[in-house]
């Protein structure tokens, strides 16, 4: 700067040579395009044959960009129309599935009841209607990446409102019924495996990933139950991962691999602590408020915790870990909720879902998640991704009571079973041989379930009922600690009854010394008949903690560098570390987004923007960073900056200044409205421009403005993406999209840069950019898609 307060502008040598190599490709780009038309001249020919080689070439790109916008409009309109076909399908067959429910019902479901008690044996389905109004089918995902080549994975959201009336007598006394009934949730179809012949398909499989919500209006007897939170566990201990639904469409099928395939994984959630809560307790009729007594639940699928309560602390501190089996990452989400515990019913304080699958792709996360649905109010957690591996070198036996490995029990039969468990105990204890085994007479099958346990974790499987050879067809999955010492143990048992109808004891070790860590067979039961088996398969697999991905370090260049030291004395800057305690917060619903290290907030409320998007500043350069000075200021609507990315791609005003106006204004640039996500059939990046509000005004008359977009590190020219300029206004409405051909895997390792600029003339010695944002695409969901300011 100089002494009479004026700003001399200069170009540095770099900005100098950039315009140079871009003048001579710009001067080679004409030659190569006149010098045929020279030729032309040159040799004799008509310029009619020039004029009509650049028709047929212009007709060729424009006819191109034609139909390529022709078949990705058919390709959306065609997902979008297939919720609607299969509605009509199942409106059409409506009828029939009611037919096929009331045979199903009478024929099987009143049997079972029947035989489950004797003060059931009268139970009786008196009427069956399942109504008129059919199952909806309100959106269908198709997955395309991240799933086997012979499988073909489906999310379809359903919704059922229907006007089902089913009547039931239990007995002369007592009637129940359902008179309507509500369900929504997503229901996730795995069609496996894809094979060569028909049908095309070995097998149907399908779960739900979450809960359904489920609502019932209760008839009779049953109009007791005001909630059905006991129907909803029923529900997911069916449908509800790890449970699934399997149709064998082919014998070769394995009915274990469809009903229980091996987990994706084990997440380890730390709850650690909770800040900023809302103050429930109030006292002198709400006059005086007081504090909260907070408790955390977590959920993944079926599986439910219950943290410890805090009194009367509004920022708790739990320090509590749990650890849950994936199933489906993407897809299965951590559920948590927060509680106020009172005496009569208990007060909401906030949830926060996430996606497992983010866990899986960043390894650990160790962040503030905002509570939703609530007005304010922070938790902290730490997430850990195990992987499961078959290498027993990697298994490290717990300390600190924590799993080392996790186990897997498919339960398929038994065979031959004992009438009851006092007829196993007489037998172990009189030593009965086989011939006076037939000999001996038998009255009904026996009731049973099998009971499994390590240590104190017990788990049951469902009751099979009047079988000697009851099929269960069930997984189980179990945490180890010490494999070499811990055991499973197997128990076939009759419901009510204390006498095993089996046993069978099975150490973990023995699982170590077998082929890929399985064992696959028939165990002949103990304390049980002479030929009783039990057939099941147990797989172990050894947790792996996986780490993160390093994270890229960005250092702005050293000419800047040279030039922030300068600069340094003459202008202050505020620190960030004066930013308030909630800056860490991560909202679900925020685009991430990259700053430049070199950019530091002026106040603070910028600092809590800049540590809420986070930066790849190395922990040892922020404190001297935070100090620097004359830095590029930006907001929580803006990003601007002399070294930004975004500002210097293919632009001869590179190097420039920006106006004295945008230089000294204080307050927003504007903010700017994208759609952004991944068309997975079309393998295109697509970027909505929706609109900009409140952009810095340039003139009198408002801003000439358009949006200028790369796909980093692509910085060249024909990579660049731009709308059309909208003039004279400050809150400009593109709804323009804009596509990017690249593929899945290689648009989530990438950065979306954002532009919008002025539109003003190619010599102006001023920069054109109003403000600019780095979005990275790694930190979201591409095929699921956002929408954010």
């Amino acid at each position: 700067h100089s002494s009479n307060g004026k700003c001399t502008e200069k170009l540095s040598s770099s900005a100098v040579n950039r315009m140079l190599m871009e003048f001579l490709i710009y001067c080679g780009r004409a030659v190569f395009i006149f010098y045929p038309v020279y030729l032309t001249g040159y040799l004799g020919l008509s310029i009619s044959w020039v004029l009509l080689c650049m028709f047929v070439l212009t007709w060729w790109k424009k006819n191109r960009q034609w139909k390529d916008a022709r078949i990705g409009s058919a390709i959306d309109f065609c997902s979008l129309q297939m919720a609607s076909w299969v509605g009509y399908v199942l409106e059409q067959a409506w009828p029939f599935f009611g037919i096929y429910m009331e045979k199903l019902l009478r024929e099987n479901i009143q049997k079972s009841v029947r035989t489950c008690s004797t003060a059931l044996k009268a139970f009786t389905f008196t009427k069956i209607h399942f109504g008129h109004v059919p199952l909806k089918i309100t959106g269908i995902r198709a997955y395309t990446h991240e799933v086997e080549h012979r499988e073909v994975i489906l999310d379809m959201n359903l919704s059922y409102s229907g006007d089902v009336d089913i009547d039931a007598q239990v007995n002369s006394a007592i009637t129940a019924g359902v008179k309507g009934l509500k369900l929504h949730g997503m229901m996730r179809v795995v069609l496996e495996p894809l094979i060569g012949q028909a049908p095309l398909v070995g097998g149907v499989t399908f779960f739900f990933i979450r809960r359904p919500t489920l609502e019932i209006n209760w008839t009779g007897m049953t109009n007791v139950l005001d909630s059905p939170e006991t129907i909803v566990d029923i529900i997911a201990s069916l449908m509800v991962l790890p449970n699934r639904m399997c149709i064998p469409l082919i014998d070769q099928v394995k009915m274990d691999q469809m009903r229980f395939p091996l987990p994706r994984g084990v997440v380890r959630v730390h709850l650690l602590e909770a800040r900023d809560l809302v103050a429930k307790d109030t006292y002198m009729m709400g006059l005086v408020k007081g504090k909260s007594d907070p408790y955390a639940t977590l959920r993944v699928g079926n599986i439910h915790f219950k943290s410890k309560t805090i009194k009367e602390n509004l920022h708790p501190k739990w320090n509590e870990v749990y650890e849950f089996v994936v199933h489906e990452a993407p897809g299965q989400e951590l559920e948590l909720e927060l509680y106020d515990e009172d005496t009569d019913k208990d007060d909401f304080l906030g949830r926060y879902n996430l996606d497992l699958g983010e866990v899986k792709k960043g390894k650990q996360m160790d962040q503030w998640f905002a509570l939703e649905d609530i007005q304010h109010g922070e938790v902290h957690l730490k997430l850990q991704w195990f992987s499961l591996q078959t290498d027993t070198s990697l298994m490290k036996e717990s300390t600190d009571n924590l799993a080392c490995a996790m186990l897997a029990v498919y339960l398929d039969n038994a065979t031959d079973l004992p009438k009851d468990g006092r007829e196993a105990a007489d037998r172990h204890k009189h030593g009965k041989n086989p011939k006076e085994e037939r000999l001996t007479k038998r009255v009904a099958c026996p009731n049973s379930f099998v009971e499994f346990s390590i240590d104190k974790d017990v788990k049951k499987s469902k009751v099979v009922y009047a079988s000697k050879d009851p099929v269960w067809e069930e997984g189980f999955t179990f945490f180890v600690r010490n494999v070499k010492a811990q055991q499973l143990s197997i128990q076939v048992k009759e419901p009510e009854k204390k006498n095993p109808l089996g046993v069978l004891n099975l150490p973990l070790s023995r699982l170590l010394n077998t082929s890929n860590l399985t064992l696959d067979q028939r165990f002949l039961l103990e304390r049980s008949g002479a030929t009783s088996q039990i057939k099941l398969k147990a797989t172990l697999r050894i947790l792996k903690l996986e780490e993160p991905p390093p994270k890229p370090i960005v250092n702005p260049p050293s000419e800047v560098k040279q030039q922030q030291t300068k600069q340094a004395g003459n202008t202050s800057v505020s620190n960030p570390s004066n930013a308030p305690s909630s800056s860490n917060a991560v909202s679900s619903k925020e685009i991430p987004v990259v700053s430049t290290p070199k950019q530091v907030p002026t106040s603070p409320n910028e600092g809590y923007l800049a540590q809420r998007r986070g930066s790849f500043q190395a922990p040892e350069n922020r404190k001297e960073s935070s100090s620097s000075a004359n830095l590029r200021r930006f907001d929580s609507h803006s990003l601007l900056s002399e070294n930004s990315i975004a500002s210097s791609r293919f632009d001869l005003s590179d190097g420039a200044t920006y106006p004295e106006a945008i230089r000294n204004h204080q307050g927003s640039f504007g903010e700017i409205e994208l759609v952004i996500r991944y068309a997975t059939l079309r393998r295109k990046l697509v970027v909505v421009v929706n609109s900009c509000r409140n952009l810095f005004p340039c003139s009198e008359n408002g801003t000439d403005s358009y949006v200028r977009l790369y796909l980093l590190p692509d910085q060249t020219w024909k990579h660049r993406k731009k709308t059309h300029v909208k003039k004279r206004t400050t809150n400009p409405v593109f709804n323009e999209k804009v596509e990017f051909d690249v593929l899945l895997e290689q648009a989530q390792t990438r950065k979306l840069d954002v532009s919008v600029k002025n539109n003003k003339m190619l010599v102006s010695r001023e920069r054109k950019d109003i403000g600019s944002i780095i979005i990275d695409l790694s930190e979201m969901d591409l095929v699921k898609g956002i929408t954010a300011w």
